[in-house]
């Protein structure tokens, strides 16, 4: 089984970010970079997929910016085969349009199994995986907590209400990994230098047709200052009164 593993450059999660100068991007100036960490869990499972012989083959996919590579090399450093780099300029595309790039991609690649995070933890969009899965005409399962080779596919638990929910998927097929599934590894020394010597394509990305248009980047507006409404057991009227008439939560 060839494995693709997506994976998405994002600004650190400690990292102070804010909207460029003309609203339609995002400035990241002296933040760092990482894999979006659903991504870096679906890597981990799929690293370990490889490991036990399930998996022959691993690749990662990341579309982005040309230093992109110190993302792949990373995930290189880990455990994975082969990377490629869809190089991508544009400030902004659309879930329909990554998902139409991407699949042009994996079409070239040729995988039995695409693994990637629910969402990138940048955009929240968390629609890519499903995308993907119909661009491409593969099974689709989201949500994964575990994933299993079985049955010449995949054995896929999802956490439901109350239970787990155990799907059957026929290969290929596109399944999105929620937390819960692996506890990425840190890259060795051993591996750090390996992956130096591990093929890393990079092209440029497709642009096709978008869906949609960034009009601009917000940040939310500021919290109100809080209010004092009196202490102790005295204050329970108002403050009820306060939940029912002006917030309308009771």
């Amino acid at each position: 089984m060839h494995i693709v593993v997506l994976i998405k450059r994002v600004p650190d999660t400690t990292a102070k970010v804010r909207a460029s100068a003309d609203g339609r991007s995002v400035d990241a100036t002296g933040a760092e970079s990482i894999i979006s960490p659903y991504d870096e869990i679906a890597l981990e499972r799929a690293i370990q997929l490889r490991e036990s012989g399930a998996a022959t083959k691993l690749t990662v996919l990341c579309m982005g910016p040309a230093d992109a590579t110190k993302e792949v090399r990373k995930a290189l450093a880990m455990g994975a085969d082969e990377g490629v780099l869809l190089v991508d300029a544009a400030p902004f595309r659309d879930s329909a349009a990554t998902a139409a790039t991407l699949a042009a991609a994996c079409r070239e690649l040729a995988p039995q199994a695409v693994f990637c995070g629910w969402k990138a933890i940048d955009d929240d969009a968390g629609v890519v995986g499903g995308y993907l899965a119909a661009t491409l005409g593969f099974s689709f399962a989201s949500y994964a907590t575990k994933i299993d080779a079985a049955d010449g596919g995949l054995a896929v638990h999802r956490e439901v209400e109350g239970a787990t929910e155990v799907v059957r998927v026929p290969l290929p097929a596109v399944v999105t990994v929620q937390k819960g599934l692996a506890e990425p590894r840190f890259a060795g020394l051993k591996g750090i230098m390996a992956a130096k010597k591990k093929p890393l394509a990079e092209k440029p990305a497709a642009a096709p047709a978008a869906a949609a248009d960034l009009v601009a980047y917000q940040p939310p507006p500021d919290r109100p200052p809080g209010r004092i409404v009196g202490e102790g057991a005295a204050a329970v009227p108002e403050l009820v009164r306060i939940l029912r008439e002006e917030v309308h939560v009771l």
